[in-house]
C-alpha cells in the first residue's frame, strides 16, 4: 500500500506538485520524476481508448485504469472522475470503490452529465444548481473511511463564462460541504480571471491550479496568490501523442530502422521500468531457499 501523505502535506501548507497519467507507463515515470502525486487523467485515459473525453468511459472502466497505477506506483493516485457518474447515491459508491482499490482522492465538477472537455472550443459547458453539487460532496464525505482520503471539488464556473462571484459563491458552498480541496478551473490564456478569484478567495481550503490555458505563468507566482497543489494535467497525453505520431508516420516511410531521427529509449530503461531484475533476483532467491530445504 503506498503511503497517502498528501493529506498530510496539504495540512502541512507543503506546495504540491502533481503530474498527469493516462496508463501505468506515464504514472510510474511522474514517480521517478519525484512528483508528490498522480493525477489519473480522465482526458488522457480516454484518448489512450481513442474515445471522447465527454462522459464516455464508465465509472468501472476509469476505475480499472486507476487501480493499474496505484498497485505499481508507491506515491498517491488521485483520481479525476468528472461529474461524479450521477447524483449523491453514485458518488457514495464511487468514494467507496475508489478508497477500497487504494485511490488516494478523487475530483468531482459541477457539470451536467454528459459533461465535455472543458478545454473543448465548441464543448458544451452546462452547470448543475449549487445546491445539487453540494449534495454530491456531503455524499462523498460521509462515504469516505480513511480520513486522508482527499476530495476534491471542482467549479467550472469561469469554464461556463459565469464570472468570478459565482466561481466564488460556488467555492465557498464547496467549502462549507466539506471540500478538501478546491478547484477552480479556466481556460483563458490571459491569467487576470483567475487571479481575480485567488485574490478575493477567503475561505481556508486550499486551492489547485491547473495551468494548462496558462503555461507562462511561474509556479512562485501562483503560489504566491495562494495556489497550493498544481496538476499538470495534459502534458504526458499530448508528449505521447507527439512523439509516437513522428515515430509512426518515419517508420511508415523508412528503409531501415538506423533511419530514423527521433529519440528512442534503450531496452534497458523500460526494463528497468517493469522491474525485470528484481524479477530475476527474486528468482534467485526462490532457488536458493529451495536449496536450503535439501530435497534430493
Amino acid at each position: 500500500m503506498y503511503n497517502n501523505n498528501l493529506m498530510k502535506k496539504i495540512q502541512e501548507k507543503q506546495f504540491v506538485k502533481v503530474c498527469g497519467a493516462f496508463d501505468v507507463m506515464s504514472a510510474k515515470l511522474a514517480e521517478m520524476n519525484d512528483f508528490d502525486a498522480i493525477w489519473a487523467s480522465g482526458f488522457g485515459i480516454s484518448s489512450a481508448r481513442a474515445l471522447p473525453d465527454a462522459g464516455i468511459i464508465t465509472m468501472t472502466e476509469l476505475l480499472d485504469a486507476v487501480t493499474f497505477m496505484a498497485e505499481a506506483c508507491s506515491i498517491p493516485v488521485i483520481a479525476d472522475c468528472d461529474t461524479g457518474y450521477g447524483g449523491p447515491n453514485n458518488v457514495a459508491h464511487l468514494v467507496k470503490k475508489f478508497e477500497n482499490a487504494g485511490i488516494a482522492g478523487i475530483c468531482i465538477e459541477d457539470k451536467t452529465f454528459p459533461k465535455e472537455n472543458s478545454l473543448f472550443k465548441d464543448g458544451k459547458q452546462e452547470m448543475i444548481s449549487k445546491k445539487d453539487f453540494v449534495a454530491k460532496l456531503i455524499a462523498a464525505k460521509n462515504a469516505k473511511k480513511n480520513p486522508d482520503f482527499v476530495i476534491i471539488g471542482r467549479t467550472e464556473a469561469l469554464i461556463a463564462d459565469l464570472g468570478v462571484e459565482e466561481a466564488l459563491d460556488r467555492a465557498t458552498a464547496y467549502e462549507k460541504a466539506g471540500a478538501d480541496i478546491i478547484f477552480v478551473h479556466s481556460r483563458k490564456k490571459n491569467p487576470d480571471e483567475i487571479f481575480e478569484f485567488y485574490e478575493k478567495w477567503k475561505g481556508k481550503t486550499p486551492l489547485m491550479a491547473v495551468p494548462t490555458a496558462f503555461p507562462t505563468v511561474a509556479l512562485d507566482e501562483l503560489k504566491s496568490r495562494g495556489v497550493q497543489m498544481v496538476v499538470f494535467a495534459h502534458q504526458t497525453t499530448l508528449a505521447a501523442f507527439a512523439a509516437i505520431s513522428d515515430v509512426a508516420k518515419q517508420m511508415s516511410k523508412i528503409k531501415s530502422l538506423s533511419d530514423l531521427s527521433t529519440k528512442l529509449a534503450s531496452m534497458d530503461d523500460l526494463f528497468k521500468l517493469q522491474g525485470m531484475h528484481k524479477i530475476r533476483d527474486h528468482e534467485n532467491f526462490i532457488e536458493e531457499e529451495v536449496k536450503k530445504l535439501d530435497l534430493d
